[in-house]
Parts: structure tokens; sequence; C-alpha cells
């Protein structure tokens, strides 16, 4: 079968970056195929932790208040324990909002996020969704790319046509091969086994992430959401594997906490922890988001986050282009924006997995006594900070993360603006009829937010206003009408660029 529909963006792997990406895609109108090859949701339990930049992507999604009620804030944070039980590190947590104007971290259930995420997709018709399919083929022409697909359920070849193909097909990512993108190794990895239960009744356990720093047997203890408790457990170089993941064994691992009269098991897996990142997330028609282009070691719990991140910088890019407003050289961007960001985090996760997977006494009495003689043992996540690419880059507040204010009313940034470009300033910004210096085609944002926190921002920039981009990103600062024209002439949606 061959599907005559050229469709805009076709999304190989329908997981949480393939569905987001559907969805702030469908949004804004364009023509989507998505293809999978499973006929569901895995039930099972996967990624547990998002952060606030991500609530906020969900938000412009109309789905923060429906995620809000499968989820619960990171209010503990996370701590660093040695063998002796002493404190060696911790990421704080956090009871109020963040610069988000959310919780800088969530737990959750990953199957309940992926329904919400395919229902806001299902409410696009211009969404197309194939499930029990697996691509096969890709053939780029001058203008489009032919996809060839098995069909599962009828055993059958099929043909489909996109302009862009976008894989976010997991680690083992078809389009990546087709690409020939390798994959930089960034110094680690290590089979874990991960073991998740639900609670039969109440157990005295820590209600802060734990990473056990133990010699002897390095594990990592999370509350997730609700009654559900997470255990990984480093698998040691004489483990017989086949004996580790027994449940009398793993139970036996974990009495000193939990019993399995307490608790029924719900999974138990061996994971390999991989530390790498794809070289080249582009080539022609063909891109790749979330585990085909980047894995991260869950010591952060940033690898989820990481794919929503590349389908919120990537979406509006695409819608650019498909639009006619902007040259495709702008998608060179993508890579170049988040794959800083993605090293970054990466390399934060890999020290810490340092730090926890140290096996031999004595180095790790070493560890110990560094620690203590650290007068401050408290890290944070690095802030998000985009590689060279579409902002002004002469300026220090350009490719920083937006926070997200609210106006006198109590209406949040984000909901004031869309998804689309903005300018915010204050009626003190110096720049008269601001809207008037504006083109007539243009498709940003006004905003006047007259809030102390506006105000300080722009201040300490020396700006009157900033443009922000439909990702919040920080586009560039202004004072004057020429400065204005310069940041108005990186923006697609004006016709400028």
């Amino acid at each position: 079968m061959t599907d005559k529909k050229l469709y805009d963006v076709a999304i190989i792997g329908y997981g949480p970056v393939g569905a987001t990406l559907a969805g702030l895609l469908g949004q804004e109108g364009l023509k989507v195929l998505v293809l999978d090859r499973e006929a569901a949701i895995y039930p099972l339990p996967r990624a547990i932790h998002f952060d606030g930049e991500v609530m906020r992507i969900f938000q412009s999604l109309g789905l923060k208040d429906k995620v809000l009620e499968i989820s619960r804030p990171g209010i503990h944070g996370m701590h660093f324990l040695n063998a002796e039980g002493e404190t060696l590190l911790v990421r704080a947590g956090s009871a109020g909002n963040g610069p988000n104007g959310c919780a800088n971290n969530y737990y959750f259930h990953q199957p309940h996020l992926e329904v919400l995420l395919r229902e806001k997709v299902a409410s696009h018709p211009n969404v197309t969704v194939k499930l029990k399919s697996e691509l096969t083929g890709l053939q780029e022409q001058n203008d489009h790319v032919v996809l060839t697909v098995h069909n599962h359920q009828t055993q059958s070849s099929e043909q489909y046509q996109a302009k862009y193909v976008v894989g976010c097909d997991g680690a083992r990512s078809f389009v990546r091969t087709t690409m020939g993108s390798p994959m930089e190794n960034l110094g680690l990895r290590q089979q874990w086994l991960v073991f998740d239960v639900l609670l039969k009744e109440d157990v005295q356990l820590s209600p802060y992430t734990i990473q056990h720093c133990d010699p002897a047997r390095p594990m990592t203890y999370c509350n997730v959401v609700g009654n559900r408790r997470r255990w990984e457990i480093m698998v040691m170089p004489d483990d017989n594997q086949e004996e580790l993941v027994k449940p009398e064994n793993i139970w036996k691992m974990l009495e000193r906490w939990i019993s399995p009269e307490q608790a029924d098991l719900e999974r138990a897996v061996i994971y390999t922890f991989n530390s790498l990142i794809a070289e080249g997330w582009r080539k022609g028609r063909l891109m790749l988001a979330g585990d085909a282009a980047h894995q991260t070691p869950p010591f952060l719990g940033q690898g989820l986050c990481a794919g929503i991140r590349d389908a919120a910088n990537l979406y509006w890019k695409l819608k650019a282009v498909i639009a006619g407003n902007a040259s495709d050289v702008i998608l060179d961007t993508y890579e170049s924006e988040r794959s800083a960001h993605v090293h970054e985090v990466i390399g934060l996760a890999v020290y810490l997995g340092s730090i926890i997977q140290t096996t031999d006494p004595e180095k790790a009495a070493e560890r110990d006594r560094r620690f203590r003689e650290d007068a401050s043992r408290e890290f944070f996540m690095p802030v998000s900070k985009l590689g060279e690419g579409l902002w002004d880059g002469q300026q220090q507040a350009g490719g920083q993360l937006f926070f997200q204010p609210k106006n006198e009313e109590g209406i949040a940034l984000d909901d004031l603006v869309g998804n689309r470009f903005a300018i915010l300033y204050t009626s003190q910004a110096s720049l008269p009829n601001l809207t008037g210096v504006l083109p007539e085609n243009m498709d940003i944002v006004p905003v006047q937010m007259d809030c102390k926190e506006v105000g300080k921002w722009l201040a300490d920039k020396n700006a009157d206003f900033v443009v922000l981009r439909p990702d919040r990103y920080v586009l560039g600062t202004g004072k004057n009408e020429a400065q204005l024209q310069a940041l108005l002439s990186l923006v697609p949606y004006c016709g400028l660029s």
C-alpha cells in the first residue's frame, strides 16, 4: 500500500519524546505522521523524573494541570551516602516554585504520562498515528523522503512520503543507522539492575532519593509517586546475572529496607547505563531526537528531559521551514544549540556515576575524606544554555532560558504568549511605540509586564526589552529601535531572515 499524501513531518517512535514532538507540531497545524512498531504503550515503569523546564513544555501543550495530577514535586532532593550512612553530597529539593513557574523537579510513572501525551496528539486531526508499523527503509528525494514500513498487523509493506523525518526511535535507532551518525562515548558504560515495587502497606522509607555509595554494592533508592518505589542495584563483576534477577535474591539484597510481604514486585530488569551522544543530528531531511541522539546515565534523571528539550527546540524551526519563512539552514542550529547542554548534562552524570560506582574500598575511603574536607557539599543542575545558533551570541543573556513571571492578573507568561516569539518590556521602556516599529507580517507577541522580577532582570542587563523565542530562550535584548531591528532580522516569522 502506498499513501500518496505528502506529510510535513514523519516521526519515528511514539514514546514520550515522539509524542511531545507530535503534539507540538500538531497544534501548529502541520500534517504529521507518527510510526511505531509497538501496538500500545509499554505498561511498566521506565523514566521516573522530569524537571521544571520540561513541565513548562507540557504547559505549552496545555497539559500542565493534568500532568500535575499524575506526578509529585521533588521536595526532598537527592542524598549521596557512603557505606556508613554519612552524607557526602546533596542535590537540594525545593518546596516552592522555581524560575519556570513550577517545582524544579517532579516524579511520575511513565505510562500515565504517555496516556496524556497521546490524548493530546489524538485531539489534532492533522496528526496520523500508525501503530504496529515498523520502519524498514528510508529514501531521500529532492523534496521529500520515501518511508518503507512493515505493517505487523497485515504483514504487508507500505510506503509513505514526508518532507522531513525525525527519528525518536531510541538507542537502537534505525534512522540514526541510516544517517550513518557515529556515537561518541563520554566515558560511562555499566550494567545496573532496576527493581520496581508497589507498596502494600506503609513502610518507613526515605522521602528523598538516596545514592548508596557503598563500594560493596552501590545502589540507588527512589521514592517515585504514590506507592511506587524503585531500587537500582549495580551489577558487580562476579555476579551471575541469571541468579541476580531472581526475586528471592533481590529481596535478600534489600532486606534491611523492605520485605516481599510489604510490596509486590512490578519489574526487575538489567539495563546498561550509557553515556553516548551522536555526531550528526541532521543529515538532509533526516533528524534525530531523544535517545536516538544521546543516552544519559540516570544519576541526574535527565534522560527524558533531554529528549523533551529536543522536541521543544526543533518543532518551531520545522514549522518555519515548512511554512517557507526560513531556509532549512535553520535546522542546523538544532544540534549546535542542543548538543552543548547535552554534553554538559552527560558530563555531570558521568561524574556523579564515578562517585556512586566506586567499588575499590581504598578509593572509596579517599573519596569520603575529600568530601568531608569540602565545606560545600551541595550541587545544582547546569542552567540551560544554548550552544551557538539562532540567538545574539554577543550578549551575555542570549541563549539563556528565560524565567516565567506572571502579570498583574496572575496570568503566567507562557499562557499570555503561546508558542510564538515575544517581546517583553515594562512601562518604563524608553523606546516609544514599541509595537509601531514591528513589521506588519510579524508573528511576535508584544507583552508589557510590570512586575519586579522583569524590571530587575532588564535593569541588570541594561535593557528595555527582551525578545524571546517560542521555546522561551532569549534571542537577545536591547534599548533602541536599531537593536530591535537587528534582533528581528533573526526571527523567521517576520519574513526578514
